[in-house]
C-alpha cells in the first residue's frame, strides 16, 4: 500500500537470454498477478516465465532473481496504483474529507479489475520463509510506513485543531491501518464495489468529533 518497500540490488544489464524487445513494466504487472494468485512462495520461476513471456535466463538476467523480482512488483504495484491516493491524501486540508476519500480511492483499487483484487502487500507476501530476510523486511516496512502515514496525517489535524488534542494518535492510526488491510480480505469474498465502498466509508467514522473551541 502507501509507500515503497528498499529498491532491490541493481540488475545485470541485458543478457544472452533477454529478448531485446522488452516491456519491464508489462513484465511487473504479469510477475504481479502471479504472485497474487499464487503467493510468494508457491509461485515458480516457470509461472513466473510463462506469465511474462520469457525465460529463466531472461529473468535472472532482467531482475536478479525471484525475490528481487517480488520486491521489484511490490513496488510498481506501489508506484503505479498507490502513489496518487497517498499524495491527495496528504494535500487534503480537511483531515475528515482526507480519510473519506482515501478509503473510497482504495476500495476502487482494490476491485479494479486492471490489477489483482487486493493489496499486492497483504495477499501476496503471506507465509514467508524466515530466510527471505529482504522480502520480510520489505512487507514489514510498507506496512509500517503506512500506518505512519496516518499517523503523522493525524497528528497535523490535531496541530491545525480539527482533532481534540486528546485523540489517540497511534491506536487511531493502526486502527485506520487494520482497516485497510481488512479491506484487502474482503475482496476475496467477491463484494460488489457498492459493499466494499460501505466498509470503507466506516473509516472516517473511526475519527473522534471535531474539536471545538474550547478544544483548542
Amino acid at each position: 500500500m502507501p509507500a515503497h518497500p528498499p529498491a532491490p540490488q541493481s540488475s545485470p544489464s541485458r543478457g544472452k537470454g533477454r529478448p531485446r524487445a522488452f516491456d519491464r513494466a508489462q513484465a511487473l504487472h504479469k510477475a504481479l498477478e502471479v504472485f497474487w494468485r499464487r503467493g510468494y512462495a508457491p509461485a515458480s520461476v516457470a509461472e513466473l516465465c510463462a506469465a511474462m513471456c520469457i525465460k529463466p535466463p531472461s529473468l535472472y538476467a532482467t531482475f536478479g532473481n525471484k525475490a528481487a523480482l517480488f520486491l521489484e512488483a511490490l513496488r510498481y504495484y506501489e508506484r503505479t496504483y498507490w502513489d496518487a491516493p497517498a499524495r491527495r491524501f496528504q494535500e487534503e486540508p480537511d483531515v475528515y474529507a482526507a480519510v473519506e476519500r482515501f478509503f473510497q480511492d482504495a476500495a476502487r483499487i482494490l476491485l479494479s479489475p486492471h490489477t489483482p483484487c487486493g493489496c499486492m502487500v497483504v495477499l501476496a507476501a503471506v507465509n514467508i520463509a524466515e530466510s527471505e530476510t529482504a522480502i520480510i523486511a520489505a512487507v514489514r516496512e510498507l506496512r509500517q510506513a503506512t500506518q505512519t502515514m496516518f499517523a503523522d496525517r493525524l497528528r497535523r489535524a490535531v496541530q491545525e485543531g480539527q482533532l481534540p488534542p486528546h485523540t489517540p494518535l497511534e491506536p487511531l492510526a493502526g486502527a485506520l491501518n487494520t482497516l485497510l488491510e481488512g479491506l484487502s480480505l474482503q475482496t476475496r469474498n467477491d463484494l460488489s464495489l457498492s459493499a466494499l465502498s460501505d466498509i470503507a466509508g466506516l473509516a472516517v467514522r473511526l475519527l473522534p468529533p471535531r474539536a471545538s473551541a474550547t478544544d483548542r
